[in-house]
């Protein structure tokens, strides 16, 4: 038989998708399994959202959309980039689409060719290469280190840009690192992007999970020249508990924008229906006071997780995730890579991590505190007991 597209055979599995899913296994064959591999939060989808989702299929809206959404929702998109995050926007250069995974992809696809690079900053959630890939691009991996919080520098930056280079991602705040750019940071970062005439692909999905000063700053707030080369990518996901909707969004300028329209016209159309008018409600609705409850949860899981002697990680100030380097426990007689750490660790006390190897920083793993705060107490202790044993 003929050979399938090169492109298709080059991406590899979600590792985090496929080890969630041993979990789910496990728990349904009867085990007790302490989940800390969850990417997604614990509290319940806003109340107005499920009202107007209700209302929607009461009022018999299940026809097509515009394809970049209705008017009402990136209208409301449009005034919630406004006002939180300092950015202005048309409503044509708003789109709503199945999830910002979806969006994402988008913007590679509109963005690079064959021969194109990205630079993809390490530690770096698993899509993002992936997606570089499957629109034919080069991912180039730049890794950042424990000095920088594992955030991309503008040395770093600079050390890997070559003729090929189309674009540099930024994710803020991070997964998996749960660190967050400055707007000082972002600033040194634009000065790079600026001279060498990059475009930016900014993932903003954790923006509501912040527990530093201020807000988390957009690098296409920082001015025009960098709002016309930067792709803004976001949703309801994280922030409105609503994972299972897919409703994410971009913001780009118009040129850009109208492409990735064009792409989504033949491949998925409009988000479905009853989910935008259900993302409208989140919007109005955001869960406040259960955001603001995960920085009392980033804390606490912090202050126990490095209360483990030769555990080392950099405080979290975003997103749901604590980012330690374990290379101290591996060899020795002991696991020899985070792979086996991890997997060692589930076979003797039903904790699940994830690997720093899915995420390019094999020394490290992933923890989440996002699961109920109980769980991952008993999970941290539960590792604490296992390292110890080593």
């Amino acid at each position: 038989m003929k050979d399938l597209s090169p492109h298709a055979l080059a991406i590899r599995p979600s590792p985090t998708l496929a080890l969630n899913a041993q979990l789910k296994a496990r728990a349904e064959a009867g085990e007790r399994v302490l989940n800390l591999c969850v990417g997604e939060p614990d509290f319940p989808m806003p109340a107005l959202a499920a009202r107007m989702a209700i209302q929607a299929i009461e009022d018999g809206e299940s026809r097509y959309t515009d394809v970049a959404g209705t008017l009402a929702l990136r209208e409301r998109i449009r005034r919630k980039l406004r006002e939180e995050n300092d950015l202005d926007y048309r409503t044509d250069q708003i789109i709503a689409s199945t999830g910002a995974k979806q969006a994402l992809y988008n913007a590679f696809f509109v963005l690079c060719g064959e021969g194109d690079e990205v630079v993809v900053p390490a530690p770096y959630w698993v899509t993002y290469p992936e997606q570089v890939r499957a629109v034919g691009a080069t991912p180039v991996i730049a890794t950042a280190g424990r000095d920088s919080e594992y955030k991309l520098t503008p040395a770093l930056l600079e050390r890997h840009v070559t003729p090929r280079t189309k674009a540099v991602v930024l994710n803020n705040p991070g997964n998996p690192t749960g660190t967050t750019y400055t707007r000082g940071e972002l600033e040194a970062i634009a000065e790079v992007v600026l001279r060498h005439d990059l475009y930016v692909v900014e993932d903003l999905i954790y923006e509501h999970f912040h527990y530093g000063e201020g807000k988390v700053e957009s690098i296409a707030a920082l001015g025009t020249p960098l709002r016309d080369r930067t792709i803004v990518i976001n949703g309801v996901s994280k922030s409105c508990g609503m994972t299972g909707w897919r409703v994410g969004y971009s913001a780009a300028p118009a040129r850009i924008s109208a492409l990735m329209k064009r792409l989504q016209s033949q491949s998925t159309s409009n988000v479905t229906a009853v989910a935008q008018r259900a993302a409208i409600g989140a919007m109005d609705d955001v869960p406040w006071t259960a955001l603001a409850a995960y920085r009392e949860r980033s804390e606490s899981a912090y202050q126990q997780l490095t209360a483990i002697e030769g555990v080392d990680c950099p405080p979290p100030t975003g997103a749901f995730y604590l980012f330690p380097d374990i290379s101290r426990f591996l060899g020795d007689g002991g696991p020899a890579t985070s792979d086996e750490f991890c997997t060692q660790l589930l076979e003797h006390t039903g904790v699940g991590i994830v690997p720093g190897t899915a995420f390019g920083s094999p020394g490290n793993v992933r923890i989440s505190y996002a699961a109920a705060p109980g769980v991952v107490a008993e999970g941290l202790e539960l590792l604490q007991k296992f390292v110890v044993s080593l």
